[in-house]
């Protein structure tokens, strides 16, 4: 397979589109981080990810091995920081366009859809399944424990409403997996309709 993003580990071309505060598009340089991580997800279009070594990921980038190092502990590493960085994204866009918890709910679904294939890889070809669920689990309670301290005065304390929201994230990023992986035949809005008829009351008082 020949490389969309093979270049040379100094070079200064690899950017992307990006907008400032007042909505005017530029185009900013791409990180290490992102480089390593937009080779990692090429490769997987192709290959089983249990198959991808961190050689193949430099080779495909034109990288070294200690830049690969220097940005991720192994592959896992990688891919766990891509996820978050992409429902990050969700939650930032949600802010920047003043959008509904709703809209960032059908995001959310739209973003499993989008890169269903690559999830799915990842689901069926990594360590295991109940360990990637307890991972996923772990990065959407971080960053919805996150947004829930900016949309609330609850303090930390308050364990019942901590334990509603862990239990919500568990819950959707199982289903979720379930829905990658075919056992659900849901449309995105559909989807986004699970995400939104599971939140306990105590969460929809706050994020609906």
């Amino acid at each position: 397979m020949s490389s969309l993003i093979n270049i040379s580990a100094g070079s200064t071309e690899h950017k992307k589109a990006d907008k400032n505060e007042e909505g005017i598009t530029f185009m900013k340089r791409k990180t290490a981080k992102e480089i390593l991580a937009d080779s990692f997800r090429e490769l997987a279009q192709d290959m089983p990810i249990n198959k991808i070594t961190v050689k193949d990921i430099i080779d495909n980038c034109g990288y070294s091995q200690a830049t690969f190092y220097r940005q991720f502990k192994d592959k896992y590493d990688l891919i766990a920081w891509s996820y978050t960085k992409d429902f990050e994204a969700i939650i930032d866009r949600r802010k920047a366009e003043e959008l509904s918890w709703r809209e960032s709910l059908e995001n959310s679904a739209s973003y499993f859809q989008q890169h269903r294939q690559y999830l799915a890889n990842l689901l069926t070809h990594t360590s295991g399944y109940d360990s990637f669920i307890i991972n996923m689990t772990a990065i959407h309670s971080r960053i919805m424990n996150k947004e829930f301290d900016q949309l609330t005065e609850i303090q930390p304390a308050d364990e019942r409403v901590r334990a509603a929201l862990q239990i919500y994230c568990y819950g959707c990023v199982l289903f979720s997996c379930d829905w990658i992986l075919g056992k659900y035949d849901l449309s995105v809005k559909e989807l986004a309709d699970v995400y939104e008829s599971a939140m306990s009351e105590p969460l929809r008082r706050h994020f609906l």
